[in-house]
């Protein structure tokens, strides 16, 4: 039921009609307000849930070696989770050392998690942090 407001005191006494509101937001614009609700960046509520992936591939070889589970994925995830969650940037090589893993096969990762948009890199350092 809607209800009756009253007009500001200069538009008269004439009343409206409260009704419901429509917004429309972008992709962009609905990522920002769900990060500012949240308190943490879009990056964190992610990470949070990549604790146990964290550590070095050697940390997560007996996951790594059963065959119901995605290798690549895994890999990928470990390499996200490399990141530091504090939003500081680091290097494709300081990265591969940290999870043992080659800077090749590191990089490949880096470049795709890039393209997707989930990590950002500083063009005047060449080094990435998590998409904030």
């Amino acid at each position: 039921m809607s209800e009756r407001l009253p007009h500001p005191p200069s538009l008269g006494r004439a009343s409206v009609v409260a009704g419901p509101v429509s917004i429309e937001l972008t992709a962009a614009q609905i990522d920002r307000v769900v990060r500012q609700a949240s308190g943490a960046g879009n990056m964190s509520v992610l990470l949070a849930g990549l604790q146990g992936a964290r550590g070095t591939i050697q940390d997560n070889q007996r996951m790594l070696e059963d065959p119901r589970m995605s290798r690549s994925l895994l890999l990928g995830l470990i390499v996200l989770s490399g990141f530091p969650a504090d939003g500081s940037e680091i290097g494709v090589i300081d990265l591969a050392h940290k999870l043992d893993l080659g800077e090749s096969t590191t990089f490949r990762y880096v470049a795709t998690l890039l393209s997707v948009g989930l990590i950002e890199r500083d063009p005047s350092t060449r080094r990435y942090s998590l998409a904030r």
